[in-house]
Order: C-alpha cells, then sequence, then structure tokens
C-alpha cells in the first residue's frame, strides 16, 4: 500500500480513472464518496484546515501513475465536501476551502471534554492557551484552526457553558468557561 508520509493512501489512489471526472452518474457519485472520505481523513491525520484548489496539495497528485484530478475534478470534490457541511468556501471565487473534518458542533463538544478532563470548568483560559497550551498538547485542540475554534467557542457561548472576553488584541481573548 502506497503511503504520504505516514498516511496509507487507500488502493483507489493507484487506479488512474480515479483520477479523471468519471461520466457515469453512479460511477461519479461513488468516486466523490471516497475522494470527500480521502480528503476529510487525511485532513485530519495531518491536522490540515485549509486546502487551496491551485495550491499543490499533495492528494491532488499521484506520481506513482503519472496522474493529477484537474482543477474541475478538484473543484467538484471540495464542493461536495462543502453541501454535506464538511467544507466552507472562505473566498468567493472557490480557490480555498476549510475543511470540518469535525463539524462545529463536534468541536464544541470536543472542547467541553477537554476542559471536563483537564479540571478547567470555572476558570478562565486565552483563546490561544486552548490552541497551544500544555493542556492541549497532543489533543486534537493543538493547532486547531483559529477559526474553527471561534466559532466552536461561540456556539458554546450561545448555550450557556463559556463567556468570551476581548481582550486589546485577538491573542488576549479569555475565555471563561462555566460547565
Amino acid at each position: 500500500m502506497q503511503k504520504l508520509g505516514d498516511f496509507k493512501l487507500p488502493h483507489f489512489f493507484n487506479y488512474p480513472p480515479y483520477f479523471t471526472l468519471q461520466p457515469v452518474r453512479d460511477t461519479r457519485e461513488k468516486q466523490i464518496q471516497l475522494w470527500k472520505e480521502l480528503i476529510l481523513d487525511y485532513c485530519r491525520t495531518q491536522k490540515i484546515f485549509v486546502i487551496g484548489l491551485e495550491e499543490d496539495f499533495p492528494l491532488f497528485s499521484n506520481s506513482v501513475i503519472e496522474r493529477s484530478l484537474s482543477h474541475e475534478a478538484r473543484q467538484a470534490f471540495i464542493s461536495a465536501l462543502v453541501s454535506d457541511g464538511r467544507a466552507e468556501w472562505l473566498d468567493k471565487g472557490h480557490r480555498k476551502c476549510l475543511i470540518l473534518w469535525h463539524r462545529i458542533q463536534d468541536w464544541a463538544d470536543i472542547i467541553l471534554h477537554f476542559v471536563k478532563n483537564n479540571g478547567l470548568e470555572d476558570s478562565v483560559m486565552t483563546v490561544e492557551e486552548i490552541r497551544s497550551g500544555v493542556e492541549s498538547r497532543g489533543t486534537e485542540l493543538e493547532g486547531i484552526d483559529r477559526t474553527i475554534l471561534m466559532r466552536a467557542l461561540k456556539l458554546l457561548e450561545q448555550k450557556g457553558k463559556l463567556a468570551i472576553f476581548k481582550g486589546s488584541s485577538t491573542d488576549d481573548e479569555g475565555i471563561k468557561f462555566s460547565v
């Protein structure tokens, strides 16, 4: 099985037709489903939050079989993720995409689990401490994209689980948990 760093690629990755959008509807639907799963799995394991369609993304080409996805195929696969609520376009031209390998609600649940596991109920942390503090090392929250983190925190704030305090800069925004 071929690998991309420490990531095991699925068997279809070496099958040239999967790098070309399939004309038959049923085959294309299966192809899109496989690519959606591959993109989400790869981004989750590599902690990738943003994909640029015009950038060199490792999954978009396979040098072993000398194939690359066309821009149309990249657009189709990422658009399918957007339709599923697993990605969001970051620009009007649909060139950059935020990948949600966990939905925002799932990230919110991960944050609550993190808070309870670390005994942080009724405590205050900065946003940066959640992303890169000692407690977050080795967790899914380590290095989380700030946009995703803030959306999950705002969702928890709406549910009364925390309060967000604005600081003088974005680096010192505080979070008061009340779980």
